[in-house]
């Protein structure tokens, strides 16, 4: 860009650009925020059916809250762009209703290239990182996006480490990070601060379309809190020139920056992924089923330990969907999603009650992968508005039962209008399935930016409240047979401490992990399952919460609570932090002297410790401490409770209390 016109107050706007072909967006930049000059830097491949509709672009100003600011717009006309040569465009930015007005321009780098058929690809570069738009994600694909949902192979990608990389901090270091970008597939790394030579050992897979094989761009960053993380270079990866099936060991030095990065990269064969029509099936027809099914057996376990699986869902038809059109009608899709696998049907105008009756296949490469099935409203000038959605965990899939899911919320936390009739059948192998348990988990390249949420954070903060909780209550019931609050139970569990002390093993442990889990297996055969019970009354409430909007004081009252509560989260999380803080600061400040008496104190019982544990066996260092917590109320009932570690921590001052000391010390 250059120069573009002031929208905000504080003489600025947070710019970001709309593409349009025959009054369907088909692309929206990111947001840059507080810029009259933003910089994108970003390449976006477009499928043009004509050359005869232009490419209109529309700038806006981002405002939070509000309507966005119109900032001006311009038309690219792609009959005037010479093919297979990339044209350097300026367009002016204009105002149709006050066309006189100058609105600043936009740089393009475009370049226009034969496809299959009649299609044309046209390629742009924008000045920006590149930001797939979850909005884009959601919009009707023609025939020619729907064949690009096919991909032909899995290209897998390691990222080891990185070797003399540039310094970027003050401090002779950097904090770096990779981005990977493929199409509109992007990964990003964890970050490893304070290095030159990072070690990741991170895995990302990438979906391969074009069977020549395309352009892997990676690009290394430096990670700076509180302001734009530093570019420290680039390089590319020609995956033509890579054979398949081939793990290749590669050494990139980065372009416009210093070091090398090394990775492994592999290309494999395509997985089991497909659209048909209802009436041609893989797994209708005996004989491919069995094919599959041998494919699965226990005797190729160990064969292509990636090759989990296979799940087929037929998207047979909705019902009763919300109308999001003023017309009373809806124009619904289907998109299913399975990890980074995303197919989607076509679209039924004018219906709420509409038929896809199509079938989609997946490769599953994960068995606890959850199959997500949504429904969208097709709109034609504007991004696609949700109207349901289902979520179905892999493992609850009950194979050839035709059901109808009710449909939920984009949060899955309460129900929408609609239900939705699919036909699932899952078909793995479990000694895969149990081995891929044990690696990681595949990583997301199509996830929405996290916002800040006072539901979110409320649900959040009692999650972890029934944690502890459950935890405190566990430390009282043991706590009550110290304090033989009931005979009985004091009495029994003294005796199988006593025996389980005595005649402890190692293999006690696991078998003690089996126990709670036989115990609750017997209560869900028993059919008293209430795992969920917290939960989803939690859950409810909160749904309770948002929908309880009837009048003008319930909005009120409900809004003061909210705020109260939000308050004693920050309170209660403010106190916690402080709680943990203080402890391990006072770990810290026995073992550097800071009160000189009790580093003393702990070297005495650090001393007298260690010789008790050299010279007596564990097994009678344990029993004397369990009789001893036994009998303690028998002994003296009206004895206090203590635990001599937190108390010896008590007296040791934190860091907060040692600058208090030290403050008042210099002002007497």
């Amino acid at each position: 860009y250059y120069q573009l016109s002031v929208i905000d107050r504080q003489r600025t706007s947070d710019p970001y650009v709309k593409f349009k072909i025959a009054g369907k967006e088909v692309f929206r930049s990111k947001t840059i925020h507080k810029n009259l000059n933003p910089v994108w830097d970003e390449r976006v491949s477009l499928h043009v059916e004509t050359l005869r509709d232009p490419l209109y672009v529309k700038v806006f100003d981002y405002d939070f809250g509000l309507q966005d600011d119109f900032m001006g717009s311009a038309y690219l006309y792609l009959e005037s762009l010479e093919h297979q040569r990339t044209l350097d465009v300026t367009l002016d930015l204009k105002d149709p209703q006050y066309p006189e007005h100058n609105l600043g321009s936009l740089e393009l780098a475009v370049t226009l290239s034969p496809k299959e058929g009649d299609f044309r690809d046209a390629t742009m570069l924008l000045r920006r990182n590149w930001k797939r738009s979850s909005k884009y994600q959601s919009m009707r694909l023609s025939d020619v996006h729907r064949k690009a949902q096919l991909w032909r192979g899995i290209v897998s990608i390691s990222l080891i480490e990185g070797r003399g990389l540039q310094p970027m901090d003050a401090n002779g270091l950097s904090d770096p990070y990779v981005k990977f970008r493929m199409g509109h597939q992007k990964y990003k790394s964890k970050t490893i601060p304070k290095t030159l030579n990072p070690q990741w050992r991170e895995q990302f897979d990438f979906h391969l379309y074009d069977e020549q094989g395309g352009y892997v761009d990676i690009t290394v960053w430096d990670k700076d809190a509180g302001k734009k993380d530093d570019f420290m270079g680039r390089c590319t990866i020609d995956l033509s020139l890579l054979s398949k099936e081939h793990t290749h060991k590669l050494d990139l030095p980065l372009e416009e920056g210093e070091g090398v990065l090394v990775l492994l990269v592999t290309l494999t064969a395509s997985a089991a992924v497909s659209i048909s029509d209802l009436s041609i099936n893989m797994l209708d027809d005996p004989h491919e089923r069995h094919q599959i099914m041998q494919r699965y057996s226990l005797w190729r376990s160990f064969h292509n330990l990636k090759d989990v699986g296979v799940v087929q869902v037929k998207v047979i038809r909705a019902e009763g969907l919300m109308a999001a059109d003023v017309t009373g009608k809806s124009d619904p899709f289907c998109v299913v999603e399975l990890s980074n696998d995303r197919l989607q049907t076509h679209t039924v105008y004018k219906n709420l009650n509409p038929e896809w009756n199509k079938v989609f296949t997946f490769n599953v490469k994960d068995i606890h992968s959850v199959l997500e099935v949504t429904v969208y409203d097709e709109d034609r000038d504007r991004s696609a508005d949700f109207l349901g959605k289902v979520a179905i965990p892999l493992l609850n899939i009950q194979n050839g039962e035709r059901k109808a899911y009710a449909l939920k919320s984009k949060e899955l936390t309460g129900p929408t209008k609609g239900v939705i009739f699919l036909e699932i059948d899952v078909i793995f192998n479990a000694v895969k399935a149990g081995l891929r348990t044990l690696i990681p988990i595949e990583q997301k390249y199509i996830e929405e930016e996290p916002r800040v949420s006072k539901q979110l954070l409320l649900r959040n903060f009692n999650r972890v409240r029934r944690c502890i909780m459950f935890l405190i209550n566990t430390g009282c019931y043991i706590n009550s047979c110290f304090e033989w609050e009931s005979p009985q139970r004091s009495i029994c569990a003294f005796v199988l401490f006593v025996i389980v002390v005595w005649n402890f093993e190692l293999y006690m442990i696991p078998l003690a992990l089996l126990l709670p889990l036989a115990w609750n297996y017997i209560l869900i055969a028993s059919g008293k399952d209430t795992r969920q019970d917290v939960v989803m009354e939690d859950l409810l409430e909160d749904e309770d919460e948002d929908f309880d909007k009837d009048d003008k004081d319930s909005e009120r009252k409900g809004f003061m609570n909210k705020l109260y509560a939000i308050q004693d989260v920050c309170i209660s999380v403010q106190n916690a932090l402080d709680e943990v803080a203080s402890y391990g600061e006072r770990i810290k400040n026995t073992f550097n002297w800071t009160v000189p008496f009790l580093s003393w104190l702990a070297i005495v019982a650090l001393g007298v410790a260690t010789i008790i544990i050299y010279f007596i066996p564990l097994r009678y260092i344990v029993l004397a401490w369990g009789v001893n917590k036994f009998t303690k109320k028998l002994r003296d009932p009206y004895t206090i409770d203590n635990n001599e570690l937190l108390d010896f921590l008590s007296r040791v001052p934190s860091d907060v209390q040692v600058v208090g000391e030290l403050s008042t010390f210099i002002f007497a």
